[in-house]
């Protein structure tokens, strides 16, 4: 008897620390779940275990303003000139209701005009529009013998084209006074033969050493004080 008492102890004690083995294994390999903290404002919102929190709100006001473009600086037109910038009409001889206003006629190349046309004799003097100096002289396919001339506050550019020639001892960098003579009505450039007139343009422009680039404005509501 004492012997079968042995076995059964032996087997007893057997299958209590398989037992103990299996139970640490067991809880070795559990994996653990980190705490989740659930947002309290939040309260219907199912959450899964191992899931991403959801993003928190957002204020769609601050998005829209932070998104919003601010709106663009308005471009300087003719009326901030009118009464402010004192010109006179840049051919001898010509009356203010003698002008035609041509800047919005239409040019080849689907162009616009951009410029006022005063019609003269070939040969007639054409003067200084304002006080400025002379930024360049030269010439164009289309402009022919041409003056770009920086006005006194150094933000007009003013432009004579198709002229038949420049004054006597003209040059680039000379001061000029308004209503000096600089140039003379010719019919240079695409003017077409016989076609006497001045092209004149004013340009606003934020640098004059680039004296070809701006926005124009009509010359016409200026001139015609």
């Amino acid at each position: 008897m004492g012997t079968v008492k042995l076995r059964i102890l032996l087997c007893v004690l057997f299958l209590v620390i398989v037992s103990l083995v299996s139970l640490a294994i067991s809880f070795r390999t559990t994996p653990s779940v980190p705490a989740i903290d659930i947002s309290p404002s939040l309260p219907n919102t199912p959450v899964a275990i191992g899931s991403p929190l959801p993003p928190e709100p957002t204020d769609p006001l601050a998005s829209a303003t932070e998104e919003t473009p601010a709106a663009p600086a308005p471009s300087p037109t003719v009326s901030n000139f009118v009464g402010k910038v004192n010109l006179i009409i840049p051919v001898a001889g010509v009356r203010s209701d003698q002008l035609i206003d041509t800047f919005a006629d239409a040019r080849s190349e689907g162009r616009l005009h951009d410029a006022l046309d005063i019609a003269a004799p070939a040969g007639t003097p054409v003067l200084a529009a304002a006080d400025g100096r002379i930024l360049k002289l030269s010439q164009s396919e289309r402009g022919g013998i041409t003056i770009y001339q920086l006005g006194p506050n150094q933000e007009l550019i003013f432009y004579y084209a198709h002229l038949s020639g420049y004054a006597a001892g003209l040059a680039e960098g000379n001061d000029v006074r308004q209503g000096d003579v600089i140039a003379y009505v010719g019919d240079t450039g695409n003017a077409e033969a016989g076609n006497y007139h001045l092209h004149f343009s004013i340009t606003i422009v934020s640098d004059p050493k680039r004296y070809w680039e701006g926005a124009n404005i009509n010359p016409y509501p200026l001139l015609r004080r």
